[in-house]
């Protein structure tokens, strides 16, 4: 796998949505770039919801933690907007990602 890291956004205002594809490796410290595109893809119009597709990348988990916590906040971090601009952010995580969380709430959802 290719070390850098791609990304790809496709705009359709119509619908009100901003896909942000990325590619190779997203780290730690190439995430900062990825923020930086999904502060400029937010900033195109108010309310755009903003769709990270980072299925077909390798994605580090303290990356994607990162991830879910500004789909979780509503919020790029302060570094990246320091005006903590509402950010509507959905994740698309690879398959194999999360898997030890998502066993471990297995038996949560079977009690239930």
């Amino acid at each position: 796998m290719n070390d850098k890291l791609k990304v790809l956004v496709r705009l359709d205002l119509e619908c009100g949505e901003a896909q942000v594809a990325a590619q190779g490796n997203v780290t730690a410290r190439s995430i900062q770039a990825l923020y930086v595109v999904l502060k400029r893809a937010n900033h195109l119009r108010e309310g755009l919801r903003l769709v990270v597709d980072v299925s077909h990348a390798h994605v580090e988990p303290s990356a994607l933690e990162q991830l879910r916590e500004c789909s979780e906040t509503h919020h790029l971090p302060r570094s990246i907007d320091p005006q903590q601009s509402e950010c509507n952010v959905r994740v698309l995580a690879p398959a194999n990602a999360g898997m030890g969380a998502s066993s471990r709430r297995a038996p949560l959802a079977a009690a239930a």
